[in-house]
C-alpha cells in the first residue's frame, strides 16, 4: 500500500460487491444517470471504435450503452472484482483499475463512470489510459466532483467540531473540474474537456441519504475514517443541523452530487492544433471589419 494512499481499497473492493450482491431496488440511480450522461456524449461522436473498455461500471449499465449505441464493436468489461452470487453477469477482466494490464495502443475507446474518484493516484491512470489508446482513440470520464454532498460534509463538521471539539474525516475529498482539465493535458490527451453538472436528490432525513449511500457501496472508504463507534448523540445532531440548513420548505432536505465529465482525445496528426503564435494571416482589425488604431 502507498505511503499516500488516501483510500482504503480492499473495503471499497467489498462494499462494491455487496452492493451488487443485495442489487436494492433504486439504489443505482446514480449509476443509471451516469449511464444516460455516457449515452448523450456518445449520440455526438460521430465515429465507430473497433475495441473498448468499461472501466470500473460494476453495475453493468455502462457496457449495456455501449453495445447499445452501434458505435462500437467489441466491449470489455473492467471491474474490480466478479460478483460471487448475482444475476447479472460479471465482469470480462477483474483489474486493479491503478494498474491497468492493456497493452500500449490497444483500445479504442476506455469510459470509466464513477470510478476515478477512488484512486490514490489520479495523473497516474490517465496516464496509463492515454497509453493503452490507439492515435485518435477516444477516453470520456465521469467522476464525483467538487461540491457533491458538501451538506453532508457540512452538517457532521458542525455536529463533531460541537460535540468533539475536533473533526475526523467523514466525506472524501473530491475534484475541482478546473483542475481535472489541466490533468488530462499532463496526461497526454489532445483536445482535452471538462465540465460539470449537478444533480439535486432529496431525502426525508440524513439517515435516509446514509441508508441510500450505504446500499450505493458508498460509505466512508477513507483510510482515516474514524474506525471506533461515534461519540453518542453526533449523526442525530448533525441530522439537526442538516435539517436547519439544507431543506427546503416541505421539510426534506437536499443532497447535491456533481457530475465532472471528461474527454480527451490520444494525440493523432489528423486532429485540429492550434496556430503559432505570429501565424496569422489577417489582424483582429480586418476580421472584424473595423479600423485599427495605433497607440
Amino acid at each position: 500500500m502507498s505511503m499516500n494512499a488516501l483510500f482504503d481499497r480492499p473495503l471499497i473492493k467489498r462494499r462494491r460487491a455487496a452492493a451488487v450482491e443485495a442489487a436494492i431496488m433504486g439504489s443505482d440511480f446514480l449509476l443509471k444517470a451516469a449511464a444516460q450522461d455516457l449515452e448523450d456524449r456518445l449520440m455526438m461522436v460521430t465515429r465507430q471504435f473497433e475495441k473498448a473498455v468499461d472501466l470500473g461500471g460494476h453495475g453493468g449499465h455502462i457496457a449495456e450503452v455501449l453495445r447499445a449505441s452501434g458505435k462500437v464493436g467489441n466491449v470489455i468489461r473492467a471491474d474490480l472484482f466478479a460478483p460471487d452470487h448475482s444475476n447479472s453477469p460479471g465482469p470480462d477482466l477483474v483489474v486493479d483499475d491503478a494498474a491497468l494490464p492493456f497493452a500500449d495502443e490497444s483500445l479504442d475507446l476506455v469510459v470509466s463512470t464513477l470510478n476515478l474518484q477512488l484512486l490514490d493516484d489520479l495523473p497516474g491512470t490517465l496516464v496509463q489510459i492515454r497509453r493503452a489508446l490507439r492515435p485518435d482513440g477516444l477516453f470520456l470520464g465521469l467522476l464525483l466532483g467538487t461540491d457533491t454532498l458538501h451538506e453532508l460534509r457540512d452538517s457532521l463538521m458542525r455536529a463533531e467540531m460541537e460535540i468533539c471539539g475536533g473533526v475526523s474525516p467523514r466525506v472524501i475529498p473530491f475534484a475541482d473540474t478546473r483542475d481535472l482539465g489541466g490533468l488530462l493535458q499532463r496526461a497526454g490527451f489532445a483536445l482535452p474537456v471538462a465540465d460539470l453538472d449537478k444533480i439535486t436528490v432529496r431525502y426525508d432525513t440524513l439517515f435516509d441519504l446514509a441508508k441510500d449511500l450505504r446500499t450505493m457501496g458508498a460509505a466512508n472508504p477513507l483510510l482515516e475514517r474514524q474506525k471506533t463507534m461515534a461519540p453518542k448523540g453526533l449523526f442525530m445532531r448533525a441530522a439537526e443541523y442538516y435539517a436547519q440548513n439544507h431543506s427546503d420548505p416541505d421539510g426534506r432536505i437536499r443532497a447535491t452530487f456533481t457530475f465532472a465529465s471528461l474527454s480527451g482525445w490520444a494525440p493523432h496528426e489528423s486532429q485540429q492544433k492550434p496556430l503559432r503564435p505570429g501565424s496569422a494571416k489577417k489582424s483582429l482589425a480586418e476580421a472584424l471589419g473595423t479600423d485599427e488604431k495605433k497607440l
